[in-house]
């Protein structure tokens, strides 16, 4: 079995004046010695922020590659090795299931083996739920605002527009297409033939494309991004 102690400080400055990471190493060097635990390599990760996960971070990611079976960490606070409850549960769920056990001081000890490991992952796991769905609510509230100010949001452009510095503006030649086979669907010319009308005059259109954009309501603008 080995024992490994994680530190960590957010800004350069802290990590200069070692204030902080002085009082997580002591604090974690008196809850080894209160449990007959020897430290045998110590991470300390500086100037690193807390919202990069665990696995990304220079010391991080060297602490998570030398695990195995029955090694114990030991970390002063649960915000030190995590900030995001996500990564937190996904960290703690793979340590508990490869083996390792995870100390954290300020939780009471460890985690992922005693009587407080099912609390800490109950509370983990409805904190980590929340994230994600204020993450989605926030993502889905950026596209709203972008696509209200006609800005191009990637994937399949519509057809009849390309991009541009994040906005989408018409395609001329498109656009002319466009009137193109309005017209001639309404002379009865089936969907097949108009694609290959509208490919005679140089602009490429599958029969299906051709379906998707007589669809198109009254009033389609290429804000409402819909697939060609």
């Amino acid at each position: 079995m080995a024992v490994y102690s994680y530190a960590r400080v957010s800004t350069r400055r802290q990590a200069d004046d070692g204030e902080s990471l002085d009082v997580q190493q002591r604090i974690v060097a008196g809850y080894a010695q209160m449990h007959g635990l020897e430290i045998g390599r110590s991470f300390v990760e500086r100037g690193v922020s807390g919202s990069v996960p665990l696995g990304e971070r220079p010391e991080g990611s060297s602490l998570l590659a030398v695990l195995k079976p029955g090694d114990v960490v030991i970390a002063a606070k649960l915000d030190r090795m995590f900030r995001s409850a996500v990564d937190a549960l996904e960290n703690l769920d793979a340590l508990k299931k490869a083996g390792v056990s995870l100390h954290l001081i300020d939780l009471g000890g460890d985690v992922t083996g005693n009587g407080i490991a099912k609390l800490v992952f109950t509370i983990l796991s409805a904190v980590a739920e929340a994230e994600r769905d204020r993450i989605r609510q926030r993502i889905a509230d950026v596209k709203t605002d972008q696509k209200q100010r006609g800005r191009y949001l990637g994937g399949r452009r519509p057809f009849g527009w390309r991009p541009v510095d994040g906005k989408l503006v018409d395609d001329d030649a498109e656009q002319r297409a466009i009137k193109l086979m309005h017209k001639l669907f309404k002379t009865g010319l089936s969907l097949r033939a108009i694609a290959e009308s509208v490919r005679a005059t140089g602009v490429e259109i599958s029969h299906e494309g051709v379906a998707k954009v007589l669809a198109r309501k009254p009033g389609w603008k290429s804000t409402h991004l819909i697939d060609h």
